[in-house]
């Protein structure tokens, strides 16, 4: 099944800044991050319900080698990521996105 893929707004500055930060430390970073994550929408497109939801009905894919998830939700076959965070950072931020 195809399922239509959202990048709100604020998801794609999540990563924006993410990739700037982690190029900042080694050059070349940022690009893995965003191959990382990349690799983690691909997995949600395929299987969006394979994630658990977290908060209300928010889902969030880890993506691998880096400490951030991928947080969306899935409605109607309408995948919409509303947040790329990091583990560690307080969630309400990411919270507050949800409509």
């Amino acid at each position: 099944m195809s399922y239509r893929l959202i990048i709100r707004l604020e998801a794609e500055l999540d990563i924006q800044d993410a990739f700037e930060w982690y190029e900042a430390q080694t050059s070349g970073l940022g690009s893995e991050f965003v191959r990382a994550v990349d690799s983690c929408l691909s997995s949600i497109g395929r299987n969006p319900l394979a994630y658990p939801m977290i908060y209300k009905q928010a889902r969030r894919a880890l993506v691998r080698r880096f400490p951030y998830g991928i947080l969306y939700v899935f409605d109607q076959n309408i995948i919409t990521v509303i947040a790329c965070f990091h583990g560690k950072r307080n969630p309400k931020p990411w919270q507050d996105r949800l409509y």
